[in-house]
């Protein structure tokens, strides 16, 4: 007998600056029974992303915002526990969007069924071998287009996407990899486990001043989390031809003031920079080549990763907004069963 009811997080009202418990509601919902064509998922990790921020605004986005009054989604991994679907049948591991509940309920082709690897927990599939690991492959290769020698620098560098960034620049044939962080337990764990050449405490001195001397030759590749004063810093150490993959900008993200401005903007002409930002949405056809490369490199060690477990649907919120404060090392996941 699979359970018919739901625990599920809805968006009560619209944040105005950080979210607080007031802007969310958690509830019980009633699943009805399976049409035909439909599955049923007992979900064992959600996945809590900064991206979700901006949902939680009612503005124009490259994804639609959340609804108020409606549960939230996100990215989910677990197993089927009841099926009407040849295709999708009890047992399968599936990967999905409607995060945010315990279990999950619809048609099957909203989901998507994955092997599970031996000895690798299946949170990984939304990390290092899902849309996180991706992420970061994309902005490197098919935006930054790195190339053998470049120096990189990666803001929000022990976040879930930039601990990828940063070993796949290595594997890529970076002669340099620098990155920042909000800790200096963050930028030891960077350079002792991450192969990270250099990486600074941002909250510790002046940004520019800090990654002049983490890269005092400039930079070649900036792969953007962080926006703000990050950017204009690495707009200053570009050398000529720099490339800059703009994938975030946590450092607006719950901001209520007036955008800050961006320095060192002359040197995109003076130097020939090249900045552009991305969605994966556009670039779903390079998968392929991200799990052709990062399968083997996770398998033989060259890759690591590490994740930020939050226990309990329960503990959703709390996942997010700790999230937000930079309170994880690697992915932020919440462990459901």
């Amino acid at each position: 007998m699979t359970t018919t009811t739901s625990t599920q997080w809805q968006l009560a009202a619209r944040p105005v600056g950080e979210p607080t418990a007031d802007d969310v509601r958690r509830v019980e919902v009633e699943l009805p029974e399976l049409a035909d064509g439909e599955v049923r998922v007992q979900n064992a990790f959600l996945s809590v992303d900064p991206y979700m921020r901006g949902r939680m605004n009612d503005v124009k986005s490259y994804v639609p915002p959340f609804r108020l009054d409606e549960t939230m989604t996100g990215g989910a991994v677990g197993e089927v526990v009841e099926s009407r679907s040849d295709d999708l049948p009890v047992g399968t591991v599936v990967l999905h969007d409607l995060g945010w509940r315990d279990v999950a309920q619809g048609a099957a082709s909203g989901f998507r069924a994955v092997q599970p690897t031996e000895g690798v927990s299946l949170s990984a599939y939304l990390g290092v071998l899902g849309l996180t690991g991706l992420t970061a492959y994309v902005g490197l290769t098919e935006i930054a287009g790195i190339r053998e020698g470049d120096v990189v620098f990666v803001s929000g560098a022990a976040g879930a996407v930039g601990t990828m960034v940063g070993q796949i620049a290595r594997l890529k044939g970076a002669s340099r990899v620098v990155g920042s962080a909000g800790s200096d337990e963050k930028v030891a764990l960077l350079t002792s486990k991450y192969g990270f050449d250099a990486a600074f405490n941002y909250k510790t001195g002046d940004v520019a001043e800090l990654l002049a001397e983490a890269a005092p030759d400039g930079i070649d590749v900036y792969f953007d989390n962080v926006g703000g004063d990050h950017l204009s810093a690495a707009l200053g150490a570009f050398k000529d031809g720099g490339r800059a993959a703009l994938c975030g900008s946590i450092a607006n993200y719950n901001s209520t003031g007036a955008p800050v401005g961006i320095t060192n903007m002359t040197n995109m002409v003076t130097r020939g920079l090249t900045m552009q930002g991305f969605t994966l949405g556009n670039y779903r056809h390079v998968a392929p080549a991200f799990q052709a490369e990062m399968g083997p490199w996770l398998a033989s060690g060259q890759v690591v990763h590490d994740e930020t477990v939050v226990e309990g649907i329960d503990s959703a919120f709390e996942a997010f907004t700790g999230l937000m404060r930079g309170e994880n090392v690697g992915k932020m996941v919440v462990r459901v069963s």
